[in-house]
């Protein structure tokens, strides 16, 4: 953890790019910080995936209508405002980098915070090593 994930409807792939997005926002993810000034997020557990929905139906289906969901989810233990924040990050990043097809196109986005608690969080790969500070 953090996971976001991103769903989005298909024709966003051919009008933008989604991975410079994600980029994007992993490194947003990387710069947020809590109340003490300490990094909210592991490096190693950072990571944003995205998805075009094979399938969908977007408003009225009167028009070419796109849509783009966030959902990032995270453990317990971070304030409201670390909440707050890091939503507030995340969308200015997102709007950046789609403001051309918000210029161009409907479209609608939604980006949603979500917190454990986790029923079973089994974690058991070896990125985290590689980003553990070495005394």
């Amino acid at each position: 953890m953090p996971h976001l994930v991103i769903l989005f409807t298909p024709q966003l792939e051919r009008e933008t790019d989604m991975s410079a997005l994600c980029r994007k926002l992993a490194d947003t993810m990387l710069q947020v910080r809590d109340e003490s000034g300490a990094p909210v997020f592991p490096t190693g557990g950072t990571r944003v995936l995205a998805y075009p929905a094979a399938h969908h139906a977007t408003t009225d289906g009167s028009g070419d209508h796109a849509f783009c969901y966030f959902n990032l989810r995270m453990g317990r233990g971070r304030s409201a405002d670390v909440h707050r924040r890091c939503g507030e990050m995340l969308v200015d990043t997102a709007r950046t980098h789609l403001a051309p097809l918000l210029a161009s196109r409907p479209i609608g986005l939604t980006l949603q915070v979500d917190e454990g608690p986790e029923v079973f969080d089994g974690k058991f790969g070896n990125l985290h090593p590689l980003f553990q500070k070495k005394d």
